[in-house]
């Protein structure tokens, strides 16, 4: 039972695993395998943290494994896109720029406030859902599955303001949390 406990580390390697292949994919213009190697990992997304939640095999090196592996496969999947000329180019720039001003943040935060867990908001899981039915519905649409315009440009529009409010929205309560915090210190001292 003690080596099934890092099972869903294992889940988040191997979808670490798969960026490359979904971007040589998207890059070789092989959609359909793209887009099902995508899925493989979105379902192993529910895997692993099914596996963890439920049985409580919950480690710090999954906290850090299971958000690096959404990160990489879709920064990745956007650039690739974007690079390939399929989706736009300040698109995928705001939806990393997000995640920068996010990891700067953090990093600010954890040396001069101390320690933290991220945990993430209702509006910033959305954000996230909606990167993944983007890309998603991109390579399907790619893949000849004949899908309207209008399945790419909507979620187009509610990304753009999903990545805004999400990306203020850990701005403003994490910078209020330390502004907080080092006054607290700093009155304490």
């Amino acid at each position: 039972m003690t080596l099934l406990r890092h099972l869903p580390n294992l889940v988040s390697l191997l979808r670490i695993l798969m960026v490359p292949p979904v971007a040589w994919l998207i890059v070789e213009q092989r959609y359909a395998a793209a887009l099902a190697l995508f899925v493989v990992a979105g379902v192993s997304d529910g895997i692993d943290g099914f596996l963890a939640k439920h049985y409580d095999w919950v480690s710090r090196l999954g906290s850090i494994l299971d958000p690096l592996a959404h990160k990489l496969l879709l920064s990745v999947s956007f650039i690739t896109l974007a690079l390939v000329g399929q989706l736009p180019l300040w698109l995928a720039l705001l939806v990393l720029g997000r995640d920068l001003v996010i990891v700067i943040g953090g990093v600010i935060y954890h040396h001069l406030v101390g320690r933290f867990s991220l945990e993430p908001t209702f509006v910033s899981k959305f954000n996230t859902f909606l990167q993944i039915a983007l890309v998603a519905l991109v390579l399907a649409k790619l893949a000849g599955l004949g899908l309207p315009q209008w399945c790419i440009d909507v979620p187009v529009v509610l990304l753009v303001l999903s990545v805004l409010v999400s990306g203020g929205d850990y701005v403003w309560t994490w910078g209020r949390q330390g502004l907080r915090a080092l006054r607290s210190r700093r009155d304490g001292e």
